[in-house]
């Protein structure tokens, strides 16, 4: 069984920044691309951002694209998402996956960490 451990989340006020943290277990790391999702309440999870096996190619929602910054450490198993400028929309609980591609962003593993709850005040 696969482990998920997102951390960094906070409250924060709209301008801000937070740095989410993403520790797996997954033994094959490095041959995996790897991304973030989210899911605001009453709304379906969404693709966030996406990095590649070693870290030379991302990719970005529209929504954030400018504003955060994906990045992995794979002798750490991790991934990392740098956050700046946050907005009131980006309020939501965060969680990373392994990807299957970059075209549709489809995780790899169904079970989902807790993820970790990003608030943004206005």
């Amino acid at each position: 069984q696969v482990r998920l451990v997102e951390s960094g989340g906070g409250l924060v006020q709209a301008g801000g920044s937070l740095r989410l943290s993403c520790a797996t277990s997954i033994r094959t790391f490095v041959t995996y691309g790897m991304g973030w999702f989210r899911q605001a309440p009453g709304k379906e999870r969404e693709f966030v951002a996406a990095i590649n096996w070693n870290g030379g190619t991302t990719y970005y929602a529209d929504s954030v694209k400018g504003r955060f910054t994906i990045s992995r450490d794979n002798a750490r198993n991790s991934v990392y998402l740098q956050m700046n400028s946050l907005k009131p929309e980006d309020t939501a609980v965060y969680y990373c996956n392994a990807l299957r591609d970059y075209t549709n962003y489809t995780p790899v593993f169904g079970s989902w960490g807790q993820g970790t709850q990003v608030t943004v005040s206005s």
